[in-house]
């Protein structure tokens, strides 16, 4: 489970005097959940999935993950994560099984325990015809295919995608999503970010609506619509955010 509480994240800048990346963010995503966080480049999403992965310290608040604070328990916390991104990067002179390998590893799986993870891992994710492939030889689809069967391969109980299909093509985006669908139905407390609308429909149970680090909407998809009186999620989106930047405008 993951619980955000209050959270905020400032950053000082020489020129622009303080930025606010996160302003009292709160929200909780549960075992068996996708939930998503949805908004426009910038809004603060990866901010908040950087925080959770232990990569960044926040200003204030908290931000527990499967019952470990991320500040005081960092290391226990990173145990129970699998993390994934658009710029995960992928070692070109390690071939695909070599990757996942060298991550099972570091997280201590016991040699037989881990082969036999890694061959079931690579044939749900039809990667053994890339298995030898060195990762400077791979696609992009090849590479987000590697990202995922390391986020995976210790079985955290918590995973996070951080806008996991940008650059890819229909075909690898559609795969990539069916297998975030599947570790959902296997019970796996899922935080995806996207500024997507169809991925934001198609695959989350809850969607937070997070907009110059301030959450403007959350709830799951129907009731958000019937709140809003907007069935269109796309139109829903640009409503909150224009009240929003309308509403600072005007204080400001």
């Amino acid at each position: 489970m993951i619980r955000v509480e209050n959270l905020t994240k400032h950053y000082a800048d020489l020129r622009r005097g303080r930025l606010v990346a996160l302003d009292g963010v709160s929200f909780r995503a549960l075992p068996g959940q996708i939930y998503g966080l949805l908004g426009p480049n910038g809004a603060g999403k990866t901010t908040a999935l950087r925080i959770l992965s232990t990569l960044l310290r926040p200003t204030g608040g908290r931000a527990m993950v499967n019952g470990y604070d991320v500040v005081t328990q960092s290391s226990q916390v990173r145990h129970q994560i699998g993390f994934m991104s658009a710029n995960t990067a992928v070692y070109d002179r390690m071939t695909a099984w070599e990757m996942v390998e060298y991550f099972g590893r570091l997280h201590g799986i016991d040699e037989e325990s881990l082969r036999e993870r890694m061959e079931a891992i690579f044939e749900r994710l039809q990667m053994n015809d890339i298995r030898d492939l060195l990762g400077a030889k791979m696609s992009t689809g090849m590479k987000q295919k590697v990202s995922v069967a390391r986020s995976i391969v210790h079985d955290p109980p918590v995973l996070i995608f951080d806008e996991a299909t940008a650059g890819l093509d229909v075909l690898v985006a559609r795969a990539l999503l069916n297998t975030v669908s599947e570790l959902r139905d296997q019970g796996k407390c899922i935080l995806f970010s996207t500024h997507i609308m169809r991925e934001a429909e198609k695959l989350c149970d809850r969607i937070a609506i997070i907009h110059r680090g301030k959450v403007l909407a959350e709830g799951p998809l129907d009731e958000l619509r019937d709140r809003h009186h907007e069935r269109d999620l796309e139109e829903l989106f640009f409503q909150l955010i224009s009240r929003h930047d309308e509403k600072v405008g005007a204080a400001g």
